[in-house]
């Protein structure tokens, strides 16, 4: 099978050298989003609310370039800068999705880039 590389400009361009998501056969692979907003590459103003919101929605544009959508996502990684921010974060979390409930892991990462309060990667497959 062939891996597949996905770019999308409603997502904010890598920041490294890295791909917005990889598709293998019907499984894709994104890579971990944080809150930038892809018009200007500038983290968003606000809290974990705020930035949970963007990063989802990055998240979003990156499936559907992909072929896919929150309703296929299988398993979810949530990085949180503080555990403290866990329940703002869920609560939109929760709401994005919807009843699909996929696999997930959350951790404390000691850092994340550009200093952001969440970022969150997922594995999806395509529709």
């Amino acid at each position: 099978m062939d891996i597949g590389f996905v770019t999308t400009d409603a997502a904010p361009k890598a920041i490294g050298p890295y791909s917005q998501a990889v598709t293998h056969g019907d499984l894709i692979f994104t890579a971990g989003q944080i809150a930038l907003d892809p018009a200007k590459m500038e983290i968003v103003a606000g809290g974990i609310t705020e930035q949970t919101e963007r990063v989802l929605s990055n998240l979003e544009a990156v499936l559907r370039a992909a072929g896919s959508d929150f309703s296929r996502v299988l398993k979810t990684t949530v990085f949180l800068q503080s555990m403290a921010d866990f329940t703002a974060m869920n609560e939109v979390y929760a709401r994005r999705f919807g009843t699909h409930r996929p696999a997930r892991s959350t951790v404390a990462a000691a850092g994340l880039p550009r200093n952001v309060l969440v970022e969150i990667e997922v594995v999806a497959a395509k529709q």
